[in-house]
């Protein structure tokens, strides 16, 4: 992505970005990703944190953020009429208020130049919404971790062809075509589906643009390796529910799915290595994006 942003004495006006930030029972993250939004080279026109009836230090942690950080933007949300992740991320879009809504994990560290990089690919009014590469900053060898997700989602663009999926944990979307689409998106009540491969399926129905932006880069967790076998498979498998319950039947978009039960046994082993490492070391530092490897 190449567009320029507006330069300086340009009249046209950067537009205004807001980050939702869905969190369930997320003390151990939520302090560091409010954090990086915070720390922005171009500030956020808000930052909402949407608690979804947690029951730990969450709401404590956005609470003492608010204190340190009076002139930020910071807003705390409850949504607590029902648990999951699809209305906790409906109430948090539908309270923004800036032109483009940026929505993030509760475990996602922006990278400081994220507003700016989400402001210039806005910059093309074509563009309905956004999504990036991440890092996994609690796994080794980032450098070559970031490298190889920006290459899955490269080749992903070119074998889809007509469908440019968004990724939850780092997209952005224009105001407008989340209000396109909101009376569209599935409830999944039965928590079966990927929500943002949800999302992505109406924009492409709406007929509304995506675009990958390889400089809008996010930190997020490996936890979900730590997961059962169980689990994990089950996640993975909300891949396929979703494309079924769509009807879409591109074969190329099982890839990424493919691709996370091949790997799982590697990273599985990585991980509890880590872990182990870590129980003997003591706590650990705050996420960081910093290369490693």
């Amino acid at each position: 992505m190449t567009t320029p942003a507006p330069a300086p004495g340009s009249g046209v006006a950067p537009l205004t970005v807001s980050i939702v930030i869905p969190a369930f029972n997320e003390e151990l993250t939520i302090g560091p990703c409010v954090l990086a939004a915070l720390a922005q080279t171009v500030p956020a026109h808000e930052i909402i944190v949407v608690d979804n009836r947690s029951t730990d230090r969450t709401a404590e942690i956005v609470a003492e953020l608010q204190a340190e950080h009076p002139d930020a933007p910071l807003q705390y949300l409850r949504q607590f009429d029902e648990q999951g992740l699809v209305p906790t991320r409906n109430l948090g879009l539908d309270a923004a208020t800036g032109q483009v809504i940026g929505r993030i994990d509760a475990d996602s560290v922006l990278e400081p130049t994220w507003v700016e990089e989400v402001q210039k690919a806005f910059v093309d009014e074509t563009v309905a919404a956004a999504t990036g590469p991440v890092v996994y900053y609690d796994m080794p060898l980032r450098r070559f971790g970031l490298k190889a997700d920006d290459t899955l989602r490269r080749a992903m663009l070119m074998l889809a062809r007509e469908y440019h999926f968004v990724f939850g944990s780092n997209m952005a979307l224009r105001d407008t075509a989340w209000q396109r689409i909101r009376g569209e998106v599935c409830r999944d009540e039965e928590d079966l589906f990927h929500e943002d491969i949800d999302i992505s399926v109406h924009l492409h129905d709406c007929g509304l643009k995506a675009v990958y932006v390889p400089t809008m880069v996010t930190g997020m967790s490996a936890r979900r390796i730590d997961d059962s076998p169980r689990d994990y498979y089950s996640y993975v498998g909300r891949f396929d529910r979703t494309y079924t319950h769509h009807q879409v039947r591109n074969r190329a978009l099982r890839v990424p799915a493919w691709v996370f039960l091949a790997v799982y046994p590697a990273l599985k082993g990585i991980r509890w290595g880590q872990n182990e490492i870590a129980a003997r070391r003591g706590p650990a530092a705050p996420p960081s994006l910093a290369p490693a490897g």
